[in-house]
């Protein structure tokens, strides 16, 4: 896979860089029985109000039905195309089981059409085949995780995100996530090997505001450039405005904590995520 820089015939492809999709196998008709229909609001509530703001547009989409839960377990499929995905960052893998069923699954980074993958007890340590977090090997690169048993993955689904498993506390691993978080995960839970396909997905520039139209954003406008009725941080003369960074509403932006200290799930955090601000 790599990202390609297009030659700047006009000004939305100067600085435009996209990807190769060299590791897609098929067009964009995806299996008809495996798609569902997907409405868009546009940021309007049932009175057409606006709610959201900065949503609205984009191109008309179909839902592709990913199979999360990897719940058809010890029965051998075949990786038969990679397709892509508007509603994800990562690309998705059509498996045939040898029953004949077909199902999506998100595609992990360098599988290829014709690999063979499994889910449940029966599964090797190999790239795509969903395992028991009790049966992965340490140090293994899993993606998505399940936190409750059976419901499905929900952490590490992003494209080129990985978590490691780094050890076992009784009846829980302990997994070391995308965001340098350290958390407990009941064994009993589910995870996928390998790491989530499309892992040049943060080195793309859209190139021109209209993509960003595309994919279904409006434009974003500063605080800093409104006046102080409309913001907390506008007003001012030229550059003279702003303050501590805050919300549209008075909620401070940046420094103030927002996770509930009496969240149930707190007792299964071991470390929380690194800070980014540079030391």
């Amino acid at each position: 896979m790599g990202i390609k820089k297009f030659k700047p015939v006009t000004p939305g492809t100067r600085f435009r860089t996209g990807n190769s999709f060299t590791e897609l196998t098929t067009g964009n008709n995806p299996v008809k029985s495996l798609t569902a229909g997907k409405g868009a609001t546009g940021g309007r509530n049932h009175d057409g109000k606006m709610t959201m703001r900065q949503i609205g547009g984009g191109h008309k989409k179909k839902y592709r039905v990913i199979d999360f839960k990897r719940d058809k377990e010890n029965v051998p499929g075949k990786i038969a195309t990679i397709e892509y995905d508007p509603n994800r960052t990562a690309f998705i893998a059509l498996v045939v089981y040898a029953d004949g069923e077909k199902r999506y699954i998100l595609a992990p980074d360098k599988i290829k059409v014709g690999d063979e993958i499994m889910s449940g007890s029966g599964a090797l340590p190999n790239i795509g085949h969903a395992m028991y977090l009790k049966d992965v090997p340490l140090g293994s690169s899993i993606h998505a995780i399940e936190m409750n048993p059976g419901k499905g993955a929900a952490l590490a689904r992003s494209a080129g995100t990985y978590g490691i498993l780094t050890g076992r506390e009784g009846k829980y691993a302990v997994i070391k996530m995308p965001s340098s978080e350290v958390r407990r995960v009941l064994l009993s839970c589910k995870a996928t090997m390998g790491v989530v396909s499309n892992p040049d997905h943060g080195q793309e520039e859209l190139g021109k505001a209209g993509r960003k139209r595309w994919l279904g954003a409006r434009p974003r406008v500063r605080g800093v450039a409104m006046n102080p009725v409309d913001h907390p941080m506008g007003g001012g003369e030229g550059r003279a405005s702003g303050g501590h960074p805050v919300s549209r509403t008075g909620i401070m932006a940046k420094g103030q904590k927002t996770r509930n200290p009496n969240k149930p799930s707190n007792k299964f955090i071991i470390s929380r995520r690194k800070s980014k601000k540079a030391n």
